[in-house]
């Protein structure tokens, strides 16, 4: 055991600070509450380090002690991330990661919101080659067709396959789906709560972006898709894990 967070912070931090960070960091979507020894575990702290700074975090509203010892997150917590929230502007957040992606992938990469039993192209990033595939920016299209369709409909409910599998592995590959000349591969983003806001795609001609090409970038999508969850304040350990097994997926 140490006193010392696992990802310790730079040596300017303050550290009772960079440990209190820790013992909140320790929390995830999975945990109602957690015990000091489970707190102790994941943060490589000392009981009574985190029974001293626990009292601090009580005391601002982040962590609430509970009848039977445990620890929870404090509603402090949920004000700032309401504040979050408000301040964040998905436009900001969304297009410097698909511009990131379309350059390493030379193909365009378009962000898709549902919309009733429709989807629309919220915001797009041009391919780089003359021949690309031509979707614009408010553009509707139909949910139930499509990679970007086949994920919103996944994670909004839709029951049976290719549904199922979308679930589990956090993406999907069409090609000539909607369109017999296109091809392209969708993930999930998600917002606070695991919120769906829409889907990340990649596409393009399926005379170059064909199955080959598809599960190349099967990993460097989900990792997109994750960066994107992440930045709005979700946890993205699923969309981690399936860029992780990207590579040994069919």
């Amino acid at each position: 055991m140490t006193d010392t967070p696992p990802n310790s912070a730079p040596a300017d931090g303050v550290a009772a600070l960079d440990r209190a960070i820790a013992i909140l960091d320790a929390f995830t979507t999975a945990d109602r509450s957690l015990g000091l020894a489970e707190i102790a575990a994941r943060t490589g702290l000392y009981k009574s380090t985190i029974l001293r700074l626990a009292n601090s975090l009580m005391r601002g509203q982040l962590l609430e002690r509970l009848d039977d010892g445990r620890y929870r997150i404090g509603p402090a917590t949920f004000r700032l991330g309401a504040l979050y929230q408000r301040s964040v502007v998905a436009m900001d957040i969304l297009l410097p990661i698909m511009r990131d992606l379309s350059e390493r992938s030379w193909e365009s990469v378009a962000f898709y919101v549902r919309s009733g039993d429709l989807r629309t192209c919220l915001y797009r990033v041009e391919s780089k080659h003359p021949i690309r595939y031509t979707i614009r920016e408010g553009d509707v299209l139909p949910l139930l067709a499509g990679s970007g369709g086949r994920v919103l409909a996944a994670f909004s409910g839709q029951e049976g396959e290719p549904y199922e599998t979308i679930r589990k592995t956090y993406n999907y590959i069409s090609i000539g789906d909607r369109d017999p000349q296109t091809a392209g591969i969708s993930a999930p983003v998600f917002g606070p709560g695991r919120t769906l806001l829409g889907a990340l795609t990649l596409a393009g001609p399926s005379t170059r972006v064909d199955a080959a090409f598809l599960k190349r970038m099967k990993r460097p999508l989900l990792e997109a898709a994750a960066r994107a969850t992440r930045a709005f304040g979700e946890d993205a350990f699923m969309l981690d894990v399936a860029a992780l097994n990207a590579d040994t997926s069919s």
